[in-house]
C-alpha cells in the first residue's frame, strides 16, 4: 500500500507544480491543448504530460488497491490461524482440568 500511497502523493505534487507552471488558456503553438482541472482551476498541458500524468496516478490507484487486498487477505488469513490456535489451546487446557 505505502508504495502506491507514495505515487498519489508525488502525482498530487505534481499537479500543484502544473497549477504554479502551466498557462491558463491553450497554447496550439507549444500543443498545451488539454485541459486538467486542478483545485477549480483549469490548466492546458501537453499531451506527452497528460498521459504521463494519468499513467502515474493509474498505477498508483492499483498499487494501493493491490496492497490493500493483499493486507485484508493476510489479516483474513492471520485471524483464522490465530482463532484455530487459540480454539487448540482452549480444548487442550479444558482436556487437561477433567
Amino acid at each position: 500500500m505505502l508504495p502506491g500511497l507514495a505515487g498519489l502523493v508525488v502525482s498530487a505534487s505534481i499537479s500543484a507544480h502544473y497549477l504554479d507552471t502551466m498557462p491558463h488558456l491553450p497554447v496550439p503553438s507549444e500543443s498545451r491543448i488539454i485541459p486538467r482541472g486542478i483545485h477549480g482551476v483549469t490548466v492546458y498541458q501537453t499531451p506527452e504530460e497528460d498521459r504521463r500524468l494519468n499513467l502515474l496516478e493509474y498505477v498508483s490507484i492499483g498499487v494501493f488497491g493491490v496492497g490493500l487486498v493483499l493486507g485484508l487477505v493476510y489479516l483474513e488469513r492471520w485471524g483464522r490461524v490465530t482463532a484455530e490456535e487459540s480454539s487448540e489451546e482452549d480444548a487442550y487446557l479444558a482436556h487437561d482440568l477433567e
